[in-house]
């Protein structure tokens, strides 16, 4: 059996998930974290493994369930393993180290190719992603955003059947409208043990709360493409903020969702709010023409089609725009998402049994 890592953090602040720590030992034994202290044992100094975080934080390092890809590489429009290693490392040097590689409604080819490239990327032993995100094709058209309208599919047991088949055990969560679906369907989903977002949506209150008592368990991106809250029809927005357990992401760049809003919102839903990205690249061919217009990306007609953030920036936007105190903003891209996934006894914390992910930040 190897020997354990020691890692003796100072000159800095640990964040443990719950508690800042200004000292941490942090022992790591067959990829867990099987001690953590804060202080060195006795009165030995541990020069193996000692790291100055030259006045910075240590955190728990992020989950990303939703971007499309990184670094020029737009994986949701031209899936393959480089493309992914693309994403995994844009996002890395965000703080995201665990991420949904995402693909938007698209040609069921293109799924597929995505389906067999995370397959590959992880069977190559590739880092970093948990699965793969399907962002339709099963969307309602009226609230489709920047989808392709003609790539959207009615949901039918068939239909819903020759995508999941070949992704059972890569497909980890998809969005859906849940107006569309029949019970049997989303049990199919549950069943192939897909994580249920209902999104894209024109979903009314009632049909909303019926899809959550089916099994969906979260939402995406909250406020963008679904039916909205208004005073005599709460719609899909008025379901998730009423509901006692459903959780949703937000996209926290100041042009998805006001910063008030978002303020709004987190007073309301508390833990059960998390962070995403929805972070695409520039992209000249394909079905998805994103354009960086200064720091968010448009299609060509001006259609707001994904961020430019990463889950870092996403962090920030959140303190110093929102309000909300850094403890709780990161927990918001790290616990609160790993809870979405049903991971949340081995990524979010630095905490004895936790996988030893974590990032380090020179300032918020």
């Amino acid at each position: 059996m190897p020997e354990p890592t020691i890692h003796h953090f100072v000159n800095g602040r640990i964040f443990t998930g719950e508690t800042w720590l200004t000292e941490a030992v942090i022992t790591v034994e067959q990829d867990r974290i099987v001690e953590i202290s804060p202080h060195p044992s006795g009165n030995r100094r541990l020069t193996d493994g000692f790291k100055d975080l030259q006045g910075g934080m240590l955190v728990p390092a992020f989950i990303d369930v939703q971007l499309y890809g990184g670094d020029g590489q737009l994986f949701g429009v031209h899936p393959s393993v480089e493309a992914i290693r693309a994403t995994a490392d844009y996002s890395r040097r965000g703080g995201a180290h665990l991420i949904l590689p995402t693909v938007a409604t698209n040609d069921n080819a293109i799924a597929l190719a995505a389906i067999e490239a995370v397959r590959d990327y992880l069977n190559q032993g590739g880092k970093g992603v948990f699965g793969l995100h399907l962002e339709g094709p099963f969307l309602n058209p009226v609230k489709r955003g920047a989808h392709v309208l003609e790539k959207i599919q009615s949901p039918s047991m068939e239909k819903v059947r020759a995508l999941v088949e070949p992704g059972r055990g890569i497909i980890k969560m998809m969005t859906i409208a849940p107006e569309l679906f029949q019970p049997d369907q989303i049990k199919y989903l549950k069943d192939a043990g897909i994580i249920l977002s209902a999104g894209h949506s024109n979903a009314s209150f009632e049909e909303a709360n019926k899809g959550f008592d089916l099994g969906i368990t979260t939402c995406t991106h909250l406020f963008n493409a679904m039916s909205p809250l208004q005073h005599r029809a709460p719609g899909l927005v008025g379901a998730i903020l009423a509901h006692p357990t459903i959780a949703s992401s937000i996209v926290p760049d100041g042009y998805h969702v006001d910063a008030v809003v978002i303020k709004m919102a987190k007073q309301l839903m508390g833990e059960r709010l998390f962070i995403i990205t929805d972070a695409v690249t520039e992209s000249h061919t394909g079905n998805y023409l994103h354009q960086l217009r200064g720091d968010h990306y448009t299609l060509p007609d001006g259609t707001l089609s994904g961020s430019a953030l990463t889950m870092l920036t996403a962090v920030q936007f959140c303190v110093k725009k929102v309000g909300i105190s850094i403890e709780e903003a990161l927990r918001m891209a790290s616990l609160y998402p790993a809870r979405v996934l049903g991971i949340d006894k081995e990524w979010g914390k630095l905490a004895v049994g936790y996988r030893p992910e974590w990032f380090w930040i020179p300032s918020l």
